[in-house]
């Protein structure tokens, strides 16, 4: 086993999955610095507003592919530490190439699609007329990137399979500061404005790429990547989209059920929109350490799985729920805490009040949504991509979208709507809980039979 994997299939699971889950944290929160540098720092202090508003219109957009990337990578993630668990190193070199092959090909048609439709894009989304070319140069950009970020979560995934988190982690950092270089220069000497960052994001994008795909070919395990052989395997490929495009719609959906909440939001005015801006952005934070657990639980899970050990499933769960919600509870409470002594640095006063009332009804009880989470991806980790992603889909977004029009209509006020957040993450988890231990109810039962 390479130094830096983790044997995810022994004792002691604890220590284990912490290990794992510390570089995934830090990778997730720099992930969220280096977009706020490019975005609020670089555009919004040496270009300006509207520059920052060009890019801004362009997130949702931006967001649904990277959402639908990461769901893929689950795919990947979860059939490769199937694979290594069961010590088959044939499936596991297939899953490998496969993976890096339909990389590229997925890649080129996110091209092709993001080429054809970015603008008509922009223009359903009612981008303003001021911006709207601007933005659509940003997108022509930056789906350029999507061939080569999709290589990164890909070989991310294989890493990840194989209990490796430490080696992502270092190659999203330097391409990060690769990025925020680029985008400086590009923006400060050659005043490229909007396409600089574009152009910096996509290089830096590129250079991620070249360092995973580096490390698969120097690796001296069964994940080495050997350029000759790179083909799709199709049983396999299979295998991954009917976990990863499940996941990926499922995330894609997240993005969808938060426009609604923010059509909800602007009701209240601008400083509604500022307060829970910040305090969104106050989330992202927790919810990077909460969904670091619950890939570490779909890794873990693989593994086990695959190396037929389905009674360490259980402890790993239950690890990881005290993890997550002990992790979210904590955190939620201090982002609870500091609000009055930090958001008058941020926001006018007559915002503090609105992400003040967010964090209240959405903050403290977020150790709920880490349980929702572990739920979720200990299924994915069984191999079940469909009926996870049902669940979420009824009782996260639809559910919330529906709460927006009913009880928020019936009680229109900030803390009514942001209620809708703890109650869908309880009754999703309950879902969740009942369909995991159903699934492996029963491959338990089929794995003694066959004994």
């Amino acid at each position: 086993m390479h130094s830096a994997s983790l044997d995810m299939t022994s004792e002691p699971f604890g220590r284990n999955i912490i290990k794992f889950t510390i570089p995934l944290v830090l990778m997730s929160m720099l992930q969220i610095l280096f977009m706020a540098c490019d975005d609020m720092f670089i555009l919004g202090l040496f270009v300006g507003s509207q520059a920052l508003a060009a890019v801004g219109a362009t997130t949702y957009i931006v967001n649904l592919f990277i959402n639908g990337f990461a769901g893929l990578a689950v795919g990947v993630n979860v059939v490769a530490a199937q694979a290594i668990g069961a010590k088959n190193d044939e499936v596991v070199r297939k899953a490998v190439h496969t993976a890096i092959s339909s990389s590229l090909i997925l890649g080129v048609v996110v091209v092709i699609i993001g080429e054809a439709f970015g603008r008509l894009s922009l223009e359903a989304l009612n981008t303003p007329s001021d911006i709207i070319d601007e933005s659509t140069l940003y997108l022509r950009i930056y789906f350029f990137s999507a061939p080569f970020n999709l290589i990164f979560n890909f070989a991310s995934a294989i890493m990840r399979a194989k209990g490796d988190s430490r080696h992502p982690f270092i190659y999203l950092t330097l391409s990060g500061v690769v990025d925020i270089i680029l985008c400086t220069g590009f923006v400060l000497v050659f005043n490229l404005g909007v396409a600089g960052v574009a152009i910096g994001t996509l290089l830096s994008q590129v250079f991620a790429a070249v360092l995973s795909v580096s490390y698969l070919l120097r690796t001296d395990d069964e994940t080495r990547l050997v350029l000759r052989n790179l083909a799709i395997d199709i049983k396999i490929f299979k295998r991954i989209l009917v976990i990863g495009v499940p996941t990926g719609l499922n995330n894609m959906a997240f993005s969808f059920s938060n426009m609604q909440i923010q059509s909800a939001i602007n009701i209240f005015g601008s400083a509604a929109v500022a307060g829970c801006s910040v305090s969104t952005t106050m989330e992202n934070f927790i919810y990077a350490a909460t969904n670091s657990i619950m890939q570490a639980v779909i890794s873990f899970t693989g593994q086990n799985v695959g190396a037929g050990k389905l009674s360490n499933v259980s402890k790993i769960v239950h690890l990881s729920l005290a993890f997550t919600f002990v992790t979210g509870t904590l955190l939620g409470t201090f982002v609870y805490l500091i609000g009055y002594p930090m958001l008058p640095f941020f926001i006018d006063s007559d915002a503090i009040g609105y992400a003040m009332s967010r964090n209240l009804v959405a903050m403290l009880p977020y150790g709920l949504c880490g349980v929702m989470e572990v739920y979720a991806g200990v299924q994915r980790g069984l191999g079940k991509g469909l009926a996870p992603t049902i669940i979420t889909l009824l009782g996260v977004c639809i559910f919330r979208v529906i709460w927006v029009y009913t009880a928020f209509r019936a009680v229109m006020t900030i803390e009514m709507l942001f209620l809708s957040y703890p109650i869908s993450w309880s009754a999703t988890a309950i879902a969740h809980y009942v369909c995991y231990r159903r699934y492996l109810r029963e491959m338990t039962e089929r794995a003694n039979m066959i004994k």
